[in-house]
């Protein structure tokens, strides 16, 4: 069985506004589906990458060993990236192979056709807001998952430490 901060993945996406392009970039936690850090930034610096890694370990406080899955882009191989992931074990993606990081590709083209397509996004202030609204207020919170029995990342992980705390109890 799968466990909560086991496996995490993470991509960039390029995102189209009036003032040209910007850059999100997010970690999922594999178990639940949930995005855990987001970072939009208007370079490819791979300093944004560093700064979701370094805030996913920061609020998940994961002691066990963990796997940081994504593709080969520069920024992901970078000595920077792999000094922040410290204890966490990189895993890539095969070139071209873009189907072996399908969760996080599939919420990056989620969040394009569910709500950015919906607007003509005016620059990076207003993206970062979409965004927000969606990861936040919708997708972690609200929106169900097939992989989560049809309940939302954000329900599907409170049910898991619920019956954990109960499993313990049990036993401890």
């Amino acid at each position: 069985m799968t466990v909560t901060n086991a496996i995490w993945c993470s991509d960039i996406i390029y995102i189209h506004t009036e003032k040209g392009f910007v850059y999100l970039t997010s970690i999922m936690d594999l178990f639940s589906r949930r995005i855990i850090v987001w970072r939009l930034s208007e370079t490819l610096e791979a300093k944004w990458v560093v700064e979701c890694v370094l805030e996913a370990r920061k609020l998940r406080r994961t002691i066990q060993p963990l796997v940081l899955h994504s593709d080969r882009g520069s920024q992901y191989v970078s000595s920077s990236y792999l000094e922040a992931l410290d204890k966490i074990a990189p895993s890539y993606s095969q070139k071209a192979s873009p189907w072996q990081n399908a969760c996080i590709e599939s919420f990056h083209a989620l969040i394009k056709r569910e709500w950015l397509y919906c607007f003509k996004i005016k620059n990076f202030d207003h993206a970062y807001k979409l965004i927000f609204e969606y990861i936040e207020t919708f997708y972690n919170t609200v929106r169900s998952h097939s992989h989560c029995g049809y309940l939302s990342p954000k329900e599907y992980e409170f049910y898991y430490y619920t019956q954990l705390r109960k499993y313990l109890g049990r036993t401890g």
